[in-house]
Parts: C-alpha cells; structure tokens; sequence
C-alpha cells in the first residue's frame, strides 16, 4: 500500500475514545509499525504494518478534500 507520513487514514473499527471522528487517523510514523494519532482525541499510538493494512477503509492524501 502506499501510505505516507501526513496522510489521513480511515479505518473499518473506531477509535474507543467516541469523539465525532473516531475513524480517522493522521499517520504521523511509517515502518514495521505505524505511529498514527486519533483525529477526535489526538491519542496516539503504534500499530503493526499489518494490523493497519488489513483494517484500512480508505487513504486520504493531505492536499486532498475530505468526502
């Protein structure tokens, strides 16, 4: 998958924090494992590659708008 640092990431589970968008996640680290921070409670945290890639919904580049 092509996922870059900065990216917005959407993915199939929420975030349990239950903020409006609990979904979405900013990539903020790539490599064996993901470093991504919770756009509705700004936690972050780090996941494994697959873990992530398996759960992602859709990739959001960051000049792009948000549908």
């Amino acid at each position: 998958m092509d996922i870059r640092i900065g990216d917005m990431i959407e993915m199939k589970k929420p975030h349990p924090c239950g903020k409006e968008h609990n979904r979405q996640f900013d990539v903020m680290r790539i490599g064996m494992d993901f470093k991504l921070r919770c756009r509705g409670c700004r936690h972050e945290m780090m996941l494994s590659r697959v873990k992530v890639e398996k759960n992602i919904r859709k990739i959001v580049r960051e000049g792009e708008r948000i549908v």
